[in-house]
């Protein structure tokens, strides 16, 4: 008879965290394998601080042979480019296929385009090799960063911070169609850009002169879920019920960006995908023992720590604003505690 088999599409958040409580759960009888186009996953909250210098790339790493292997699941390093749901196969990009008879999606999203030549934030590791050449490429390097969600003023502060640390310097300005903040909150972003001689342009887009261009812009589906045939909200992220389970396929699982909650749009933000890890770990194990699948429930309000280059952070939740290194520290203690659980 053969063993079942889960296949983890992805190395994100979600599924590192479900890796740690499958731990007991692989058996002769239960297969699982991590499939990922890296031996490595960046967790997102830690990026400014490796930009800034902060931390080392290492340091903001997970290392998801290693977690795999400690768990008892198998370790794909590949490209996943189609899903055929009728067979149930994962399609490589080598042509080669890995079957499954549940699946679990993790495979993020991607920033929206920015215009021709702009370099997204994502994947990380390809955005920070970008980034170093942008500081090799002149002494003073000018920068654009188009997006000023929370990630994007976090990153564009980070470069100006790490170009300021340079005798040479170099500039940064930030580009958006909007400034979507609540107006506290929104004050304190623009004291932080101001105090960084960062130039917000609202409603405009960057023209000419730049070394490089990084789009932090929101959150574009990948295609490959909506073109194998699971059900999708308009955007293309996988629609899920409240077990993240596709409302289309129940072989199907999805979590983090790239999941829709069914009547719940959330923010794509790594602190849903860590609050879903544990719902989704555990109903991978209910479906396979046909269990009753447990819900998930998106906290209401979250907490947001925005770095501002130094060791000085934004702290804010539903109306309530903070600033200062104590908010800093607090951020670094919490990506800390959550990097060294997979260590």
């Amino acid at each position: 008879m053969r063993a079942m088999r889960i296949v983890l599409l992805g190395g994100g958040h979600a599924h590192a965290f479900a890796l740690l409580k499958l731990r007991d759960f692989v058996s002769r009888n239960l297969e699982t394998v991590l499939v990922s186009p890296g031996p490595a996953h960046t967790y997102s909250g830690m990026v400014p601080g490796v930009i800034a210098g902060h931390y080392s790339p290492q340091q903001a790493q997970i290392d998801l042979a290693l977690l795999a292997r400690r768990a008892g699941a198998g370790f794909l390093q590949a490209r996943a480019v189609a899903i055929d749901t009728s067979d149930k196969q994962v399609v490589l990009a080598d042509g080669s296929t890995v079957g499954y008879d549940v699946l679990s999606l993790d495979v993020g999203s991607v920033p929206e385009d920015a215009g021709p030549g702009a370099i997204a934030v994502k994947p990380f590791d390809a955005f920070i090799a970008r980034w170093r050449e942008a500081l090799e490429a002149r002494a003073a390097p000018r920068i654009a960063v188009v997006g000023a969600g929370a990630g994007g003023v976090e990153i564009a502060m980070a470069m100006k911070f790490a170009l300021d640390r340079r005798t040479s310097g170099g500039a940064v300005e930030l580009y958006t169609d909007r400034f979507a903040f609540a107006p506290a909150l929104a004050q304190r972003i623009r004291d932080a850009l101001a105090r960084l001689a960062i130039p917000l342009r609202v409603g405009a887009a960057p023209e000419g002169g730049f070394d490089a261009i990084f789009r932090a812009t929101g959150a574009s589906a990948l295609p490959m879920p909506r073109d194998c045939g699971l059900r999708t909200d308009a955007r293309g992220f996988v629609l899920v019920d409240a077990s993240l389970r596709s409302v289309s396929h129940p072989d199907v699982f999805a979590a983090g960006d790239c999941a829709a909650l069914e009547g719940r749009p959330l923010p794509k933000s790594g602190v849903y995908a860590v609050r879903q890890a544990p719902v989704l770990a555990e109903n991978l194990k209910r479906v396979v023992r046909g269990m009753v699948m447990l819900d998930y429930t998106p906290q209401r309000e979250s907490l947001a720590l925005i770095s501002c280059g130094a060791k000085y952070a934004i702290a804010s939740r539903s109306a309530w604003t903070a600033e200062g290194r104590w908010a800093w520290r607090w951020k670094d203690w919490l990506d800390r505690r959550w990097i060294a659980k997979f260590r």
